[in-house]
């Protein structure tokens, strides 16, 4: 049986803590971050979805972690400023976590057993065969994440309906059409 994730505690990036019940009723699109990331730039296009359907009851929420080349290495303030300064994110951001191995985050836990795969353009193979060449040896397999900017979307009774591959732009019609039809239930 599924955890209900609104039990799962999270920590602001502020040091607030709370737990996911803060965004019960929302559409969430949560997404672990990474500020020194070929896919970085994603944050601008994840702002962009925050202002198109905040208002709706939609959020994102980032969850920097530091589990994919040690691309997050700073501390919470330094990505905070990081976020705001480079791409003026208004998205709540939370303390850094870990989302793959045994000591991964709750949320992540539960969000991976209940979607275990992930969707991608056509370029989830090739990223896949670059991360393998760039490691030295293969990537992580499903159902973990398979590196930043992996996407889970979340209707609004907390169940996870979708998760995008890394390579899945913010912008990509597929990710704001699944916002859409969350938002319509």
């Amino acid at each position: 049986m599924p955890l209900d994730i609104y039990t799962i505690p999270v920590t602001r990036i502020d040091g607030a803590v709370g737990s996911m019940a803060d965004y019960r009723g929302q559409v969430l699109l949560v997404v672990n971050v990474a500020s020194k990331c070929g896919f970085t730039p994603q944050y601008e296009g994840l702002e962009h979805l925050q202002q198109q359907f905040g208002s709706r009851g939609f959020n994102v929420l980032g969850f920097p972690a530091n589990d994919f080349a040690a691309q997050e290495p700073g501390s919470d303030q330094d990505i905070q400023q990081f976020c705001t300064t480079n791409f003026g994110a208004t998205f709540p951001m939370f303390s850094k976590v870990q989302i793959v191995g045994p000591d991964k985050h709750p949320l992540y836990a539960e969000m991976t057993a209940q979607q275990p795969t992930s969707t991608g353009g056509a370029g989830k193979a090739e990223l896949q065969q670059h991360l393998k060449e760039f490691l030295g040896g293969p990537t992580n397999p499903e159902p973990e994440v398979l590196w930043n900017f992996e996407k889970f979307l979340l209707g609004k009774t907390g169940e996870v309906v979708a998760r995008f591959s890394p390579d899945t732009l913010p912008g990509a019609p597929v990710v704001s059409e699944a916002i859409e039809a969350e938002l319509a239930r």
